[in-house]
């Protein structure tokens, strides 16, 4: 049973379910407490928003997915929750090379991920997620509560996390830890 979820760009959200990426880069909104993000939780949601992501903010090989995440969009006021997140490594990268290091391993461009990486202070958060299709998806209604910029959202009620399935087999997650990331992180 989960109860929260993590604000994340509907794109972003459907390159994590389709196993095309499994990093997450968070900047944190200017809503978040004390005016940064933090990784406060190890399981979460992912709750796909659509208000300030752009075609041109994701690479050309990703566009299939913004493509997809338009076509998901659910009714005005409600939310689609169909995936989680169980969250494997985090680290915090404060060396903008080591950020555009990891181009290869998500899908925002590299103009993108150095907007974030400077805004306020320099710095970003790397979260490295084993991706989890749920049994049954979930529609909730969409509260004043959740909008703004911020990350986290604490939902009226727990889904049951019971009989998802992961997006990538066990072997191709665990290459992609011992490998790609593995690689990429030699720089974290």
């Amino acid at each position: 049973m989960i109860s929260v979820a993590f604000k994340e760009w509907a794109v972003i959200c459907s390159a994590l379910a389709a196993g095309k990426q499994s990093l997450i880069l968070r900047k944190g909104g200017i809503a978040e407490e004390g005016g940064a993000f933090r990784p406060e939780h190890s399981e979460f949601l992912l709750y796909p928003t659509y208000f300030h992501e752009h075609r041109a903010s994701v690479k050309p090989e990703f566009y299939d997915r913004f493509d997809v995440a338009e076509a998901d969009k659910p009714a005005d006021g409600t939310i689609c929750l169909t995936h989680f997140v169980r969250v494997e490594s985090v680290a915090r990268i404060t060396n903008l090379e080591t950020a555009l290091a990891l181009n290869t391993l998500h899908a925002w461009t590299p103009e993108v991920v150095k907007q974030r990486f400077a805004y306020r202070a320099p710095g970003l958060f790397v979260l490295a997620v084993r991706v989890f299709r749920l049994a049954e998806s979930a529609v909730v209604i969409e509260r004043p509560e959740f909008a703004g910029c911020k990350t986290w959202v604490k939902l009226d009620s727990p889904l049951d996390t019971t009989g998802a399935q992961p997006v990538l087999s066990d072997e191709d997650f665990a290459r992609f830890l011992q490998c790609e990331f593995a690689h990429a992180r030699a720089g974290l």
